[in-house]
């Protein structure tokens, strides 16, 4: 490292907006506010309940993003909630809605519930076919307010079933993700260590000969590939296999 350089201790971190969880999340809450004020203007209980599982799932999200810099399992906790309050909470209560008014739940394969979901998998659908008189029409997924203030209240409960789901199976696709690439790099500690023994002594020349695993900083084994295209060729491992599966090329 050159002395000059002053490290970055924290991991990455930010960019929720840009996530696609994030943005299908964003238009739930806003379309639950929507729903609850039209079809739970009288009941204040209900009302907030939904809105704060709703907000719950779009706030976890933004805050976990943030939490990433100093604890990848802060973040991991909080993506966590957001799905919980989505598929846990805000989910029954769009189907307990559609129960007790003896209005259809969509099977997930019913063809409504595929057009639906496919709708709502773009922010604005292109080239819609004109909608016929006193029929409401979704627009994507930045339209789903407007639809859902409109709609008949099985549409729109439905609608947002379809939503949610979604906001749901992408929070659960991030979760996986988080914990790949922790176990794979480990976490801010992790990092803190690596920065601290790099800035102690630099150990490029090192006194054993050995290098330091580019992602934990233990000293690193030198072993030979036994299967692959480099079978049978030298490389260097991270003695904290196989908790840590850092590797670098022998010759480095």
């Amino acid at each position: 490292m050159n002395p000059s350089e002053k490290p970055n201790l924290l991991l990455p971190h930010g960019g929720y907006r840009k996530l696609r969880s994030y943005k299908v999340a964003e238009v739930v809450y806003d379309a639950t506010v929507v729903f609850c004020r039209r079809f739970h203007a009288d009941d204040r209980r209900m009302t907030d309940q939904m809105v704060q599982a709703a907000r719950s799932g779009v706030r976890n999200i933004s805050e976990g993003s943030g939490m990433a810099a100093t604890s990848r399992k802060t973040e991991l906790k909080l993506t966590n909630v957001a799905r919980a309050s989505l598929s846990d909470e805000l989910l029954r209560d769009y189907e307990s809605f559609l129960r007790q008014r003896g209005l259809r739940v969509w099977p997930k394969d019913s063809r409504e519930a595929r057009t639906m979901r496919a709708r709502l998998a773009q922010d604005y659908a292109p080239d819609l076919p004109a909608a016929r008189p006193g029929v409401v029409q979704l627009t994507g997924l930045f339209g789903l307010s407007e639809f859902v203030e409109k709609a008949e209240p099985e549409l729109a409960a439905n609608a947002m079933l379809c939503a949610v789901n979604q906001a749901a199976y992408l929070l659960k696709r991030q979760i996986q993700s988080q914990g790949r690439e922790f176990l794979e790099k480990g976490g801010f500690t992790e990092k803190l260590y690596r920065t601290r023994k790099r800035t102690l002594s630099d150990r490029s020349d090192g006194s054993d000969g050995k290098p330091e695993c580019p992602n934990c900083g233990k000293p690193m084994v030198l072993r030979t590939a036994r299967k692959g295209t480099k079978a049978g060729q030298p490389f260097w491992g991270c003695s904290g296999f196989p908790d840590c599966k850092g590797t670098q090329p022998a010759n480095s």
